[in-house]
């Protein structure tokens, strides 16, 4: 470390990466890109894999596709060819006493200096079996009695990387923190607890995550370092929990059945028994003299709107106001359409609060609603605004909860005295793990789809078929339907060659539709000109609309029946299921084309989930199954701290220990004053801090 002085561990843990030894301004912005800011960051940076270079194989059982070494004697000279201008190929013939193997660099000029006849050498790379003959493309090597600074045989950390920052950087850098920082990180858990859990020490794990000396070794520093994870997290949402749960004085809202049937009976469907049964639990609570914080999962399409209305209403018939908070205007609009026509007739006084509304609209609508006149608010952030005043505040209900948080949930809940919370998710999580990530509330599962609803086709193509796939959409417009296109990026990015959508538009706009209507969405254009072109795709005016995954929350537009997505392999299973909702939402069969560009067997295996099933639960619990918590689950998304290790999919029986362990802790010491509680106190604070508010020892 460049001029480290007499600091404590902590202030080193602070310290910017360029005082690390080879981090120059380049390479530090490079790992800013990656979220690493400083030498705390870089050493809780955790390797996505391994390669287990200690597996050297005799090479006639070699396997195609594996990534393995072997030993062997050099058998020929470097043999150099150009095939084409600017590339160079060198290839050296290598054997033991089982076979031979070809190995072949690209442009390296010095490879041919290198080697000697009859030298004996180490390889390590992806072995290439075509026919009879093996190849290793770019192999790691190193001579035989040269194992002081071996890069083979041991077991060797891979880790997330962005463009230009290459493998060898990163391990030198995590290699030079874990030197500056000298084995002397802060334990966290009490020796108590460790002992209890058979946890290694804090050092030993991050020592052994990065760089382990074996496989048992890596097994014991990751299960420390996972249980360390989770058991902060149960405990900082124990401690909320506790918080929301104490006796408040919540509502007892009025049973009012009479109405709340004729309601019921004046919809223009029967409820489903699931929204039926999900309404009781949401009645059972809204009597009780218990706050209600409750989730109602349900898949895309599942009625979750209705169910909303019912509580709002009993909100309402109980004498209190109820409000509606959604992500997007587009939304909050729809939302007091679809209210509006269902309360038709029933003495409702419904209102909606967004950014766009005039000064005038807006003060006449805070003053009805100071004065008790507005019975529903819905409206999007904008209702959290200090200026928002109800006069009796008796229910909140947030939409699509992973846009908001936590926080936002707490600030419109101190809009009333103790109102009762309930949480509408579109996200489908599997219950064991709902139960934890949502630890401060009660779950309730739409599971159950209105009948009528036509699963939606989907189909996994390559760029091969793009010509079919235009002329279907052609098609499909001429009949008088709408199609979604949807791209990952909103421009050309140096690290992902995925399709661009304002590139996509300019392109079928200009070329393949330039005969139809073709609009642009995307999440860097301002809310004004988002909602203008969205309202003219609501109202039939675009054929076509080329979007980010801006469209992914809620919008409801029931002549668009295709949905193309380009570049799949780029989204999680649960934001393709989310995005394919918004088709297949009138009576027309409606269709999603996957455009997969991943060669992969995993890739494949993730459309094939796809194209099989429309139920949300199941390609949830396969989203963390194949690609483990990842982006589209984002804890940071849910108000939670991020996980940095723990696989909430795969660590299920980790995080059940973790679980009791908190729970125990808490039992015992539910502020965490004890002196062996203090380490845990300052790690869930920290953790928590600007995410949670509301920790009953904060």
């Amino acid at each position: 470390m460049k001029g480290t002085g007499n600091y404590n561990v902590n202030e080193i843990m602070r310290k910017p990466l360029k005082y690390l030894k080879g981090i120059g301004e380049v390479r530090e912005k490079l790992f800013h890109r990656l979220g690493i800011f400083n030498i705390e960051d870089i050493i809780s940076y955790f390797p996505r894999e391994y390669e287990d270079r200690n597996n050297i194989k005799k090479i006639n059982i070699l396997e195609d596709d594996e990534k393995c070494g072997f030993e062997g004697q050099i058998a020929s000279r470097v043999n150099e060819s150009r095939p084409r201008r600017g590339v160079l190929i060198s290839k050296l013939v290598i054997k033991d006493e089982t076979g031979s193997i070809t190995a072949c660099w690209f442009n390296q000029p010095y490879i041919k200096n290198v080697f000697k006849h009859g030298e004996r050498y180490r390889f390590f790379g992806r072995i290439t079996r075509k026919f009879n003959t093996l190849e290793i493309q770019n192999p790691i090597y190193e001579k035989v009695g040269d194992e002081k600074s071996s890069k083979i045989c041991r077991i060797v950390p891979v880790y997330p990387s962005t463009m230009d920052l290459s493998q060898n950087v990163i391990r030198s850098a995590v290699k030079s923190a874990m030197e500056v920082v000298g084995g002397k990180v802060e334990e966290t858990l009490p020796l108590s607890l460790r002992a209890s859990y058979k946890l290694p020490e804090i050092n030993y794990a991050l020592s052994n995550i990065h760089f382990p000396t074996s496989f048992e070794d890596f097994k014991n520093a990751r299960y420390r370092l996972v249980f360390e994870e989770l058991f902060f997290m149960q405990i900082g949402l124990f401690s909320l929990k506790s918080t929301l749960s104490k006796e408040q004085n919540g509502i007892e809202f009025s049973k009012n059945e009479e109405k709340l049937d004729e309601f019921i009976k004046s919809l223009p469907f029967s409820l489903t028994g699931a929204q039926q049964n999900v309404f009781d639990e949401i009645k059972r609570d809204m009597e009780s003299k218990k706050v209600m914080n409750r989730l109602v999962q349900g898949d895309v399409g599942s009625g979750k709107t209705v169910v909303a209305a019912l509580a709002l209403y009993k909100a309402v018939l109980g004498g209190y106001q109820g409000a509606l908070m959604v992500p997007t205007e587009i939304l909050a609009g729809q939302h007091f359409i679809t209210m509006s026509k269902l309360f038709k007739g029933f003495d409702v006084n419904i209102a909606l609060l967004t950014g766009s509304k005039t000064a005038k609209e807006k003060k006449g609508i805070l003053e009805e609603l100071k004065c008790g006149r507005i019975d529903i608010l819905i409206g999007t952030h904008a209702l959290l605004e200090d200026r928002v005043e109800f006069s009796s505040l008796g229910l909140v209900v947030t939409d699509e909860q992973h846009r908001f948080g936590v926080r936002q949930r707490a600030v419109l809940s101190k809009k009333g005295k103790d109102p009762d919370v309930l949480v509408m998710t579109a996200t489908p999580i599997p219950r064991t793990l709902a139960l934890i990530l949502y630890g401060d509330l009660d779950i309730s599962v739409i599971n159950e789809l209105p009948p009528g609803r036509k699963p939606i086709k989907t189909y996994a193509v390559d760029n091969g078929m793009r010509q079919r796939i235009y002329d279907f959409i052609r098609k499909k417009v001429k009949e008088g339907r709408q199609v979604y296109m949807v791209c990952p990026l909103v421009e050309e990015s140096e690290e992902i060659s995925a399709r661009a959508a304002s590139e996509l538009s300019e392109t079928i706009a200009a070329n393949d539709f330039k005969d139809l209507r073709v609009g642009l969405i995307h999440g860097k254009m301002k809310p004004k000109d988002k909602d203008a072109v969205m309202t003219d795709f609501v109202k039939g005016n675009l054929d076509i609309l080329v979007s980010t995954t801006v469209i992914e929350v809620g919008v409801n537009v029931p002549n668009a029946t295709v949905m193309v997505i380009e570049n799949a392999e780029r989204f999680g299973l649960s934001q393709l299921h989310q995005l394919r909702g918004r088709v297949g939402r009138g009576s027309e069969e409606s269709f999603c084309i996957l455009f997969n560009e991943g060669r992969g067997a995993f890739a494949k295996q993730r459309m094939k989930v796809m194209e099989k099933t429309n139920d949300g639960f199941i390609i949830s619990e396969k989203d963390l199954e194949l690609r483990g918590p990842g982006e589209f689950f984002g804890t940071r998304q849910h108000g939670l701290p991020e996980l940095k290790i723990a696989n909430l999919y795969k660590d299920m029986q980790i995080l059940k220990t973790a679980q009791d362990a908190a729970a125990n802790l808490i039992a015992q010491d539910p502020i965490l004053i004890r002196d062996d509680s203090k380490l845990i106190r300052m790690a869930v604070k920290e953790r928590f801090a600007g995410k949670i508010e509301g920790l009953s020892f904060l």
